[in-house]
């Protein structure tokens, strides 16, 4: 049986994602999901530490280490959740000691108004597939090739200098 602290030590997901490091961010594609998520850096940190053998409080440590400013577990956990949500780790990580969630209002006022700028934060936005990205031409309009036709009407115009061709 596995003790409680191996129990509750997050996991990143690592498969089914692309990730692209830029500078305080990180990106990160969800082909699953075809979901984009922008990390900040301390996401992206807390991301990156979990690892299956880095805790909670071991996190803290390292995230005051490489942002030089103090940080509290209450932030580690509230990006563990928010990664949670975006399906961007194994399976969600629960506090093995349940304590009252704090808001990210009531975190900024613990932990200083200073350190706002520590606060995860992951932005998730619904990819769009190829087919929906496309510009398509309206109907009646001239078509040049069936992948540019939206109507599947395409008509002759004055306009056009070729005759129309065929939607498919």
């Amino acid at each position: 049986m596995k003790k409680q602290d191996e129990i509750n030590l997050p996991v990143a997901r690592e498969a089914g994602l692309i990730v692209q490091e830029m500078t305080g961010e990180v990106l990160i594609y969800d082909q699953e999901r075809q979901k984009a998520h922008c990390l900040n850096q301390t996401a992206a940190l807390v991301w990156r530490y979990s690892d299956g053998k880095t805790t909670v409080a071991q996190m803290a440590r390292l995230l005051e280490k490489e942002m030089q400013m103090p940080v509290a577990e209450g932030l580690i956990w509230m990006a563990l959740e928010q990664l949670g949500k975006a399906h961007l780790m194994n399976e969600r990580v629960a506090r093995l000691t349940p304590r009252p969630e704090l808001s990210r209002r009531q975190l900024m006022k613990r932990v200083g108004l200073g350190a706002a700028v520590a606060l995860p934060l992951v932005s998730s936005i619904v990819a769009p597939r190829a087919v929906q990205a496309a510009t398509l031409l309206p109907p009646g309009a001239c078509c040049t090739s069936p992948g540019v036709c939206g109507s599947g009407v395409c008509s002759p115009s004055p306009s056009c200098s070729s005759p129309p061709k065929a939607c498919a």
